[in-house]
């Protein structure tokens, strides 16, 4: 069971002492007789056969009936005693977590013992070799990449071993001037070209880690918007000549990456730089982008591994490196990793931190994501830590189906702001509004490095503001009924940083399993891929059309009508309109008659003939 001794330091860790099922609350809290709400263990799997359509699937699909939900507990002494039960603390992390204002109970809690026996079996598995992504026939290894022992074979500690080595060896030479620019000079920004998994681990870590003072500054293009890629390139002025361009991409071939690559190519070449004397990539070996660095000439290449999925990936040179290149400690980042994964690796429930948050969150939204998880971060570094959780959460568990082929059509929605911030924005609704959520807290205990601090007013710093914002903000939603979790960390260091990953990933791959889907594949995505395609294929079409029509003497301008039927596609005629009035937004087609406002009034062609296209 877990301590409040040392709170605020930093004494080594307990030791697991007990067995996983003994959850009952200490002989007098029995005597107290909580009034915690009961429910019945919710199931999420629906026995409907994956070939049923969705509009269907419905149809004998009736949940448990719910008992009547009564109030959450509020008598103060209850309270603490629960608190205090209930209390997980990593002395050696300095980390704490808070579920007292969750209301499961010890019936809850043995009814789950079934799915946590499993669950920790199925991580074990996974942590050995197992194929634990089976949709794409993948293993899972994330948790090799802070500590490299754990990988099934030699051949893959090597090489997790060798690209760390790298990693550090590189990023010391280009901060320490060894690696120069193509002038000799040093470098000094760093334009990190990736999207998805590829970006938001890397900047929730330079705005939570880096320096005041970095020795490179870093700069992100994590999207194909041309207007936003312009402005990272236009702030870079000058110092385009000194930016260490990172282009990251696990397949080589994601869309907004290569965009992003060719867009800052056409900078380079209009600045007259040489962009491979000063390109870095990231990738799959022998992938599209590794081939085009490695003949190109790029001044680095760097391995991703088939079985480290992008959002999981901070730990592996797609995180690691960008944070070294600011001066951040990486090997104490995965160290705190690493001491995360052994605490949960332990079956002993109130010592496994990541198992307490998944059952939180099975119990908060039912087992089937009836309820919004709000991260409330109060320290403005880890501002976009909700960010990072979104992408962890929601496309790890957002799944249609579970491993049975059942739709169960799953998922937690994550969203965040920071404190108190939120104060300013939402937390009227969460205290007063639709009751469709937990909050989860993050607390910082630092306020400020040793020494720096002073008192506004007697007695009060700004820092004892946001602290008490924080419980203020818990204990208002709490007598509202909403219920919490609360994270605290001693203070944001690389340890702190890399502890906070471990225990959301861990977590995840456990609630996963206790509601039996795949949180290691993400065909939803691949799906929105896909109809982008389908999208741009059909635009070409738009544009063979238009300027065939435009080629003709007197130009022949058409209907929207015309081109759909032109285009053998009459059953896109939406999208047709929709292509034509992006492309007419961008003077790329021109409007004879009418106005996009009304689209059976439009007449357009393109302006020009292109002759070679239109013999092509």
């Amino acid at each position: 069971m877990a301590s409040l001794s040392g709170l605020c330091s930093s004494s080594p860790s307990l030791k697991p002492k007990q067995s996983l099922w003994k959850t009952t609350l200490n002989p007098p809290l029995l005597k107290t007789s909580l009034t915690y709400r009961t429910r019945t263990l919710l199931t999420p799997t629906r026995s409907i056969a994956s070939d049923i359509p969705a509009d269907l699937s419905k149809t004998n699909d009736k949940l448990p009936n719910k008992p009547k939900q009564l109030g959450l507990d509020k008598d103060p002494n209850s309270l603490w005693r629960r608190y205090v039960d209930w209390l997980y603390q990593h002395k050696e992390l300095g980390l704490y977590l808070d579920v007292s204002r969750i209301g499961f109970t010890d019936e809850f809690v043995s009814e789950m013992e079934p799915r946590f026996h499993k669950a920790f079996k199925d991580m074990e598995e996974l942590e050995k070799g197992a194929i634990a992504n089976p949709d794409e026939g993948r293993m899972v290894g994330h948790y090799w990449l802070r500590n490299s022992t754990l990988a099934p074979n030699s051949f893959l500690k090597t090489q997790i071993d060798k690209a760390l080595d790298a990693v550090c060896d590189f990023a010391d030479q280009v901060v320490s001037g060894k690696i120069k620019t193509p002038d000799g000079g040093r470098f000094t920004q760093i334009l990190s070209v990736g999207i998805g998994g590829s970006a938001l681990g890397p900047q929730f870590v330079a705005e939570a880690l880096a320096p005041d003072n970095p020795p490179l500054k870093i700069r992100f293009i994590d999207n194909t918007d041309p207007a936003g890629i312009d402005h990272q390139i236009a702030q870079l002025g000058p110092e385009l000549a000194s930016t260490l361009v990172i282009v990251i991409s696990k397949s080589g071939g994601t869309p907004e990456t290569r965009n992003g690559l060719l867009e800052v190519q056409q900078a380079f070449r209009e600045a007259g730089l040489d962009f491979a004397k000063q390109g870095v990539a990231i990738t799959q070996e022998n992938s599209l982008l590794d081939n085009t660095a490695r003949i190109e000439g790029w001044l680095a290449r760097f391995p991703m591994f088939d079985w480290v999925g992008g959002r999981t990936s901070e730990m592996s040179a797609v995180g690691l490196l960008p944070a070294a290149l600011q001066g951040i400690d990486i090997r104490e980042m995965l160290a705190g990793a690493a001491l995360m994964d052994e605490a949960n690796r332990t079956t002993v429930l109130r010592n496994n931190p990541a198992a307490l948050l998944a059952l939180c969150w099975y119990w908060a939204s039912e087992g089937v994501g009836s309820k919004d998880m709000v991260v409330l971060p109060y320290k403005d570094s880890l501002l976009l830590f909700s960010r990072y959780l979104q992408q962890l959460v929601m496309e790890s568990l957002g799944k249609e189906f579970d491993l049975d082929g059942n739709r169960v059509n799953q998922g937690l929605t994550v969203y965040g702001n920071k404190g108190s911030t939120d104060q300013h924005a939402y937390i009227q609704q969460l205290r007063e509004g639709v009751h469709n959520f937990f909050v989860t807290f993050i607390e910082v205990l630092r306020d400020r490095p040793p020494g720096h601090d002073w008192e506004l007013e007697p007695g009060v710093t700004c820092g004892d503001y946001l602290f008490g914002m924080l419980q203020g903000t818990r204990s208002a939603l709490y007598a509202k009924d909403r219920e919490s979790i609360t994270v605290t960390v001693q203070e944001v260091t690389p340890r702190s940083v890399g502890a906070l990953i471990g225990l959301y990933e861990r977590a995840v791959g456990i609630y996963a399993s206790l509601v039996n889907i795949n949180a290691y594949h993400q065909p939803g995505v691949e799906a929105g891929k896909k109809a982008a395609g389908e999208v741009l294929a059909l635009q070409k079409r738009v544009l063979a059309v238009l300027n065939e029509a435009s080629c003709k003497q007197p130009v022949e301008p058409l209907t929207i009508e015309e081109v759909a039927d032109r285009c053998h596609a009459t059953e896109d005629i939406e999208m047709i309109y929709k292509i034509i009035a992006h492309m007419a937004a961008n003077d790329r087609a021109l409007i004879a008659e009418g106005s996009c406002g009304s689209p059976r009034s439009l007449k357009v062609f393109l302006g020009e003939c292109n002759v070679d296209e239109l013999f092509a």
